[in-house]
């Protein structure tokens, strides 16, 4: 069965997804849509240009590929579900969790598919790590940190008008980088109950903020913390620590190393008051993975073929986009947000931050 394909935008992520659908089997690239944009992209791709996203649609898309600013993912989306597309959606999967529900239930009442791009949790140190959450092997979390430096220098945001901007991108670092880290922590230690967070403007040229930190619990009674930042350089470092053994992440290697006994026995029983398990490296054998658009496409590809569920589906991408409205949220009420967010309140504050009513801070 060839499955037709059409790309919704013409953004930088588009040579990414046209080098995923290539690597596809059995796959027909009908079109990219995009207002005035799309003819030199077509063109490079051997397919047609549309300016019209309903005309594309019209062609009977097995899968339509949304690659739109932010804020255009909610109603492209229900419009390509509407014409009987299977939809993979860029992240974020939308700006704020309200729209990010309403696609969810288009996608239910259609019977379709609905995945969304978060390319990391195919990088093998991730899928490793994946794997030894899911096996048992740290046992209850005690604690999650995850640190990425996000670098962009000022001119990043002079490529394009709507870069940093509440009405044209719904946020800054928190809807454009980090998304992806946002749901790595979510992917492998499960989505906080709360978080406590601070979202502000460095030194940025943008509206938005370039910056943000929190203090996550989770329902087990976990702790966290998280670092994002557009102005810091580095490398990402994610730590996950349960009562019996401790992952460390950085870069693309990975540790891991078992406690023994496990803190739940030692704590109880340990006799010196400076006592503390045994800390056992063990081997971490990676699995075979890319990390990028490539393996999304293939294993989109395969769910809508089986029938089956794609790794990313947008129930479980939601997290990320809960935990980054908590934190804006957050940081204008000052206090502690329970998730999952409150829809209206967030909205009232997107609104509010649209318009101007009140405005992100810079330190």
């Amino acid at each position: 069965m060839t499955l037709r394909y059409g790309i919704f935008g013409a953004g930088v992520v588009v040579p990414m997804h046209l080098e995923g659908i290539a690597a596809l089997d059995d796959v027909e690239l009908v079109g990219i849509s995009a207002p005035g944009d799309a003819h030199a992209l077509a063109e490079g791709a051997g397919t047609q240009a549309f300016t019209d996203n309903a005309e594309l649609l019209a062609h009977g898309l097995d899968v339509a590929v949304i690659c739109t600013p932010h804020p255009f993912h909610p109603a492209l989306t229900i419009e390509a579900l509407a014409a009987g597309a299977h939809v993979l959606v860029e992240k974020p999967l939308a700006v704020e969790v309200r729209d990010a529900d309403a696609m969810i239930a288009a996608a239910d009442d259609a019977g379709r598919l609905l995945g969304v791009c978060f390319q990391q949790r195919f990088r093998p140190v991730v899928a490793a790590a994946r794997e030894l959450v899911a096996a048992g092997r740290l046992g209850d979390l005690i604690r999650v940190s995850i640190v990425d430096p996000l670098y962009r220098p000022n001119s990043y945001y002079g490529t394009a008008g709507w870069r940093g901007t509440w009405r044209g991108e719904g946020g800054g670092v928190l809807m454009n980088q980090a998304p992806h880290t946002l749901d790595l922590l979510c992917h492998l230690a499960g989505p906080p109950a709360t978080a406590w967070g601070k979202a502000w403007r460095r030194s940025q040229p943008m509206e938005a903020e370039d910056t943000a930190t929190a203090l996550l619990e989770f329902p087990g009674g976990g702790v966290g913390t998280l670092a994002v930042s557009t102005t810091e350089p580095g490398v990402q470092r994610i730590e996950l620590v349960g009562e019996r053994g401790r992952i460390e992440i950085v870069g693309e290697t990975i540790a891991f190393e078992r406690f023994e006994p496990p803190v739940s026995e030692h704590l109880p029983t340990a006799s010196g008051m400076f006592d503390a398990p045994e800390r056992v490296p063990e081997r971490v054998e990676l699995p075979v993975g890319r990390g990028d658009h490539v393996d999304v496409h293939a294993d989109f590809a395969a769910a809508v073929r089986s029938g089956g569920v794609p790794r990313i589906p947008a129930k479980d991408a939601l997290w990320s986009l809960e935990l980054a409205n908590a934190i804006v949220l957050s940081t204008f009420t000052g206090r502690a947000v329970p998730l999952p967010v409150d829809r209206e309140a967030y909205a009232a504050l997107l609104a509010d931050l649209r318009t101007g009513k009140v405005t992100t801070t810079r330190r």
